[in-house]
């Protein structure tokens, strides 16, 4: 082997990653042109509960190829390993502990959304959940756009109140926590929905929403996952997904729209069509738009390639005695 495998932590991940680069690295991957052979539909094996998602991609540097691997346990509890190979020689050169870089490029995706369907002005944000990826998307909101006032809503006091009280003292604005979705969601011109219910009925009801909300998605990503009703997709102007052929047919909320007979295939473009400008964004201020994600592996090896070259370049990470042999032609 010439070159030794590196073990990513996530606490390495952590003091690596920052959210300006993450954000511009996404940014960059979408802007590169499109190549759906690099980025197949992931692949889920299931047994009961238990659930094993792969999810593969060919990084747009022509420098890694890699994937990620999620194990959902039947506790419930998940795992996240990404290996990076080198696409010249084949070399396994890097493992990442994958946890806290979906946080980010969940996140930082949204962002990249963000930017480009909301003006550039403050806006009043209100969040449906207060863990990881909650955390995660308000910083990364907070990248790109003046948040004005900040609505948290947790079925757990304890998790919203130190919610509010994190992004009160981190960003010096007025932050709250209130005791029902509907509540936090009154004022808001952008609604993050980053938690399902514990009883998969949706979190978030159309009928709540005013003109002009813009709604990001994230929860549900599997068919028996369910974050929005189906009211909020009738009601959507412009849905933007990341994997839209995955959005559409593998998600819960899209599949219990269709059935309750909401047409919504052609309000669909792909985020890779709105960064690129084949599709347009709002067309109107009082549009509502719906912002649907899945994650995507682009997402993941984009990242996990930036984190490599980082921990590289500053000698960060453990290097492992361990490699794997390279077969030639």
């Amino acid at each position: 082997m010439s070159t030794q495998l590196l073990f990513l932590s996530e606490a390495d991940t952590e003091q690596i990653l920052k959210w300006p680069d993450v954000i511009a690295c996404l940014a960059s991957a979408y802007r590169s042109p499109d190549d759906p052979g690099a980025a197949p539909p992931r692949v889920v094996a299931r047994k009961g509960s238990a659930w094993l998602r792969v999810l593969a991609a060919m990084s747009s540097s022509g420098r890694y190829m890699g994937v990620k691997i999620i194990g959902r346990a039947r506790t419930p509890r998940s795992s996240y390993l990404i290996p990076l190979w080198d696409q010249e020689t084949a070399e396994l050169v890097c493992l990442l502990d994958g946890k806290h870089i979906t946080a980010l490029r969940t996140a930082g995706t949204t962002a990249v959304a963000i930017d480009r369907l909301m003006p550039k002005e403050g806006i009043h944000v209100a969040v449906l959940g207060a863990g990881q990826e909650a955390r995660a998307h308000v910083s990364a909101l907070a990248t790109v756009r003046q948040i004005e006032s900040l609505t948290v809503f947790s079925p757990t006091p304890k998790s919203r109140d130190d919610f509010a009280g994190k992004f009160a003292q981190e960003l010096k604005i007025d932050c709250r926590a209130v005791n029902s979705a509907r509540a936090a969601i009154s004022q808001a011109s952008l609604i993050i929905a980053a938690a399902r219910s514990r009883d998969e009925t949706p979190i978030l009801e159309g009928a709540w929403l005013r003109p002009g909300t813009m709604v990001v998605s994230i929860g549900s990503t599997l068919p028996e996952q369910f974050e929005v009703d189906p009211e909020v997709i009738r009601r959507a102007e412009l849905i933007v997904a990341d994997v839209p052929d995955e959005v559409m047919h593998e998600t819960g909320d899209m599949l219990a729209a269709r059935q309750a007979g909401v047409d919504f295939e052609s309000k669909i473009v792909s985020l890779a069509d709105l960064v690129q400008g084949r599709s347009a964004g709002r067309q109107h201020a009082g549009n509502i738009m719906l912002y649907k994600s899945v994650g995507s592996a682009l997402q993941d090896i984009a990242v996990s390639e930036m984190c490599f070259e980082k921990a590289r370049q500053r000698g960060l990470g453990t290097r492992l005695p361990v490699g794997l042999s390279v077969k030639g032609k």
